[in-house]
């Protein structure tokens, strides 16, 4: 089934009256491209939104903040890259100059996604895993999102971003990721985005600050579809 046909018919078998957008067919998307978010309105109502994965800046200059690289006398200066904000920590959420003004005010949205890919390196390279749920119906993903004003044009453009949590020691969602070499095993702080079940919908987009960052922790590990593991631990068990 297409994107479109899985989301369309998961939203609305939850929330029947939100308004979703005409267009929803796009099959992947990745970093500052534009995707679904759900949030509520005004008045409370819930609208879906198509706008920029990765939170802009309140006051930005422009759409993508850039982080120039580091002066080395003697080389070419390198290009400057964006500042990734595509994912926003549970840990800084509320002091991060990018993200606390969305997560302060209550700005929480509910980000649809038929399945999301992370990298597992534990064969020595990056293989991504397609992480699906064990029962084919798509993650809601906890977000957070903003509307940044155009300082040129006026143009409202809505963006949003995905809370993360540490996942250390979690039986799957540990494995993704490369470690990092300098520190011990159980202090790798592995991240995992947050997926919340129909039942705690309300409370994350309406419910107190202190309500919400209860609902943040990683889902079980029998939530998940385990082929790619499954793959994986083949293709070690083939090593050895």
């Amino acid at each position: 089934m297409s994107p479109k046909t899985d989301l369309e018919v998961f939203i609305r078998r939850h929330l029947a009256t939100v308004w979703l957008p005409d267009d929803l067919a796009k099959p992947f998307v990745g970093p500052f491209d534009p995707g679904l978010f759900l949030r509520a309105d005004v008045d409370g109502e819930l609208v879906g939104e198509v706008g920029q994965w990765g939170l802009i800046r309140p006051g930005a200059p422009a759409r993508k903040d850039m982080i120039q690289p580091k002066a080395i006398p003697g080389k070419k200066p390198g290009a400057a890259r964006p500042r990734s904000t595509n994912n926003a920590r549970l840990e800084t959420v509320a002091t991060s100059p990018t993200f606390r003004a969305a997560w302060g005010e209550g700005r929480r949205c509910l980000i649809p996604a038929s399945w999301y890919q992370e990298p597992n390196w534990e064969t020595g390279r990056n293989v991504w895993w397609q992480l699906k749920r064990a029962d084919g119906q798509p993650w809601m993903l906890a977000g957070i999102w903003n509307h940044w004003t155009d300082p040129g044009t006026g143009e409202i453009v809505p963006s949003y971003t995905m809370l993360t949590c540490n996942c250390d020691g979690h039986p799957l969602l540990g494995r993704l990721h490369k470690p990092d070499s300098k520190l011990p095993i159980d202090q790798q702080d592995k991240r995992a985005v947050v997926h919340l079940e129909p039942a705690d919908w309300s409370t994350w987009l309406s419910g107190s600050v202190d309500q919400a960052r209860d609902l943040i922790r990683p889902a079980t590990a029998e939530f998940f579809d385990q082929a790619d593991a499954i793959a994986t631990d083949d293709l070690l068990a083939a090593v050895k």
